[in-house]
């Protein structure tokens, strides 16, 4: 037979660690027995350790490809602020009040899109990379692929 021992603890506590048991189909002793197992476990920390690692690794990752399409839209909207104020010539003061109302419908019908394509879960970036490569391999992370992230 085990040692019985008592201890105190918060009944918030009380509460998870019935609700663990309860998941786990454990008894509550048999919960606090294998948490101070794992606790003053060797590799306890080894362990810890690893996990910790592979999820820094994976928010390194995340970062990256963050970084990466941040950059995309800051060079795509440069080269494109670069080529419209380039090619536009300056419009008469007679043309410029329809030229207002047609920015102002134009704008409007391009925020609609930018909704339709965001509720679709489309991405252009995504479909001009699929037209400018040969293969998405090339531009996305075999990871991106599978989890459909970019």
């Amino acid at each position: 037979m085990k040692p019985r021992l008592n201890i105190y603890i918060e009944h918030a506590l009380v509460k998870q660690l019935e609700q663990a048991a309860a998941r786990a189909g454990s008894s509550k002793s048999g919960m606090v027995e294998a948490a101070l197992v794992s606790f003053f476990s060797p590799d306890g920390g080894d362990r810890r350790e690893a996990a910790m690692a592979r999820r820094l690794d994976r928010l390194t990752r995340q970062y990256g490809r963050l970084e990466r399409n941040q950059q995309i839209t800051l060079e795509t909207l440069a080269l494109f602020v670069r080529h419209h104020l380039t090619a536009t010539a300056p419009l008469p003061p007679s043309e410029q009040a329809a030229a207002l109302a047609k920015g102002e419908e134009r704008f409007t019908r391009f925020i609609e899109q930018l909704g339709r394509e965001l509720a679709g879960g489309r991405s252009l970036v995504r479909d001009v990379v699929d037209e400018v490569l040969p293969t998405a391999e090339d531009f996305f992370s075999a990871e991106d692929l599978e989890t459909g992230h970019e």
